[in-house]
């Protein structure tokens, strides 16, 4: 028996491929199973290769893994472009129907199993993929009994008979497997799980929960992958709570209705990817300049213009700090896990009422789509502070004489008492052009500098966010120190492990606050390292670039960059930090 193993199904976008993984995975996690699963799919609606690998274990997994163990084929294509990933000993489960052959230097055992011919037997070819899971399920050593609830409750609308059907497919695979194999291939039975209730998540569905928990009642979006999963939870969940979900005709309006709805005094949001963020940018300048909270998610895919929209890349981070014109204050923060993704948007919430400006969630593909296990989530954790939110029962000094509330009076720390629009006393004026304390337009030098300079120092001290880098860094005297952000957390982390385990001494940094920069503790970090790499799914080294203007140390720095549209593998970590602890360079 085995405490862990790696399985994938591929085939044409279209053949159930999401279906077959979300069952097995799903029946998977509510018997206790940690699982880290990764969606590898085309920017079409049917055809072209689709795969999804499931890592299933008994302990904790956060990342994909190097080697595949079990591979189930609906063509020839998924062989081919999959096989390579085996183990020597691995199992190809492929449809029989289109006569399945094992490439040339492939090893592993070739199981040819008729999934279509079983799947019309029970009395649709569409079945094929649940004839694919009880497949797998017979090498696993599970019942199907475990399926059952999990096919209720996917097909339960469409009647009790196509529910019945499905199982039935499940079973008949599980029993050609079982017939054929009978004790000769044992290596993959699942030792038992802990049978813990956990969650298994992607990362857009906990930001989108975290938005709800947040108090979020307004989503202002345009579709976009691979931010439309947030989209489609909360039109589901938002209504149930008094609030709603608005599809925009574009990026720019949903840009300035969120603006429009967190000034009325609603948490609203926006979340979209790299294309929408581009167009989204003179509003969120807008945002800055009016000092109206706004929180943005950012999902980002490779680019430029439409580019991967299906496939990871990390190459925002100076398109998310840099692309408004002008200067203002502006927070972005980029979690690295599915629970940070929740909890992460809380805060977001926060701190753009806090400081009053725009707060950008900055994720990736690999992260808003991976699905992990995670553990149960603390509500007692969630806080709301709304900052400086004039309190509406609070009797404001009267206005007279055509006076305005000083809605952007200057302030020690920069930032003013807000109003909400009909406060008693609270008249101001909200411009886009420069202004002086109540909001009227002004081009005076003197009051531009000022502004500039109240607005600016808002972040000046730092921010009330809890966890500006996450750090596995008990080394006082490092050979290497490993930098990441966003989705390579876990990758890092069973790197790092693998090369501790030869007695190097390694500390892990990842980076969860990118504006304000989190200065000084990546200079502590730096200072005890012989030498650091920075690992980033882009091609010119952007955090490794940021990392050098606000800290320095650009002779340690070496950039590991990756960005063929696929997401790192652990593999691949370890070996370029063996190449640069042995060579110096990589």
């Amino acid at each position: 028996m085995v405490k862990q193993l790696s399985w994938k199904v591929g085939g044409q976008q279209g053949e159930g491929i999401d279906s077959a993984g979300e069952t097995l995975s799903t029946a998977l996690n509510r018997k206790g199973y940690y699982l880290y699963g990764y969606r590898h799919f085309s920017s079409r609606i049917k055809g072209g290769h689709s795969n999804t690998k499931i890592r299933i274990s008994t302990s904790p997994v956060r990342s994909i893994s190097d080697e595949l163990d079990i591979l189930v084929a609906f063509d020839q294509e998924t062989i081919d472009l999959n096989a390579h990933e085996l183990i020597a000993d691995g199992v190809i489960l492929a449809d029989a129907k289109f006569k399945p052959t094992v490439p040339e230097g492939v090893t592993a055992h070739l199981l040819a199993v008729p999934f279509t011919k079983i799947a019309e037997e029970v009395g649709m070819a569409q079945m094929k993929n649940m004839v694919a899971v009880g497949a797998s399920i017979a090498l696993l050593g599970l019942s199907v009994d475990a399926f059952k609830e999990v096919i209720e409750e996917r097909f339960a609308r469409k009647g009790q008979k196509v529910v019945d059907k499905n199982m039935e497919a499940i079973t008949k695979g599980h029993e050609y497997v079982q017939e054929q194999i009978g004790n000769t291939i044992t290596k993959f039975r699942l030792d038992p799980s802990d049978g813990k209730k956990r969650l298994y998540m992607i990362g857009n569905d906990a930001i989108a929960l975290g938005a709800v928990a947040a108090g979020a009642r307004l989503m202002a979006a345009y579709p976009i992958t691979p931010s439309s999963e947030i989209m489609e939870y909360l039109i589901k969940k938002l209504p149930e709570l008094g609030g709603t979900v608005v599809q925009t005709e574009d990026e720019i309006a949903a840009m300035t209705m969120v603006i429009g709805a967190n000034y009325g005094g609603v948490r609203a949001l926006t979340a979209s990817a790299g294309p929408g963020l581009s167009l989204m940018t003179e509003a969120i300048g807008l945002a800055g300049m009016t000092e109206t909270p706004a929180v943005i998610v950012n999902t980002q895919r490779g680019g430029p213009s439409t580019g991967l929209p299906t496939k990871q890349e990390q190459s925002d981070v100076l398109a998310m700090l840099y692309s408004t014109h002008g200067e203002i204050p502006k927070i972005v923060l980029a979690p690295s896990t599915v629970e940070e993704c929740f909890y992460d948007t809380i805060q977001a919430f926060n701190l753009a009422e806090q400081y009053q400006c725009p707060v950008i969630i900055l994720s990736d593909l690999a992260l808003s789509l991976g699905k992990q296990t995670v553990n149960p989530l603390d509500y007692d954790r969630i806080e709301i502070k709304r900052g400086k939110l004039v309190d509406w029962n609070e009797e404001l000094p009267p206005l007279e004489n055509s006076q305005l509330f000083p809605r952007y009076e200057f302030t020690e720390d920069g930032i003013s008492r807000r109003v909400l629009p009909g406060k008693k006393d609270g008249l101001h004026h909200v411009t886009g052009v420069e202004h002086d304390e109540t909001g009227r337009p002004s081009e005076n030098p003197l009051n531009r500098k000022r502004m500039m300079d109240k607005r600016l120092s808002k972040l000046s001290n730092g921010i009330d966010f809890d966890t500006p880098v996450f750090l596995d860094a008990q080394h006082e005297e490092a050979d290497l120190l490993i930098v990441g952000f966003n989705s390579t957390r876990g990758t890092i982390t069973e790197a790092k492990e693998r090369l501790e385990a030869e007695g190097l001494k390694v500390n892990h940094a990842h980076i969860r606050q990118i504006l304000p920069f989190p200065t000084e503790i990546m200079q502590q970090q730096i200072q005890k390292a012989k030498k650091v790499l920075v690992v980033e799914n882009n091609a010119t080294g952007q955090l490794t670039n940021l990392i050098k203007m606000h800290v320095g140390f650009a002779e340690k720095l070496v950039h590991y960059g990756k960005y063929d549209g696929n997401p790192f593998l652990p593999s691949e970590i370890y070996k370029q930090c063996k190449e640069l602890l042995v060579h110096g360079h990589i």
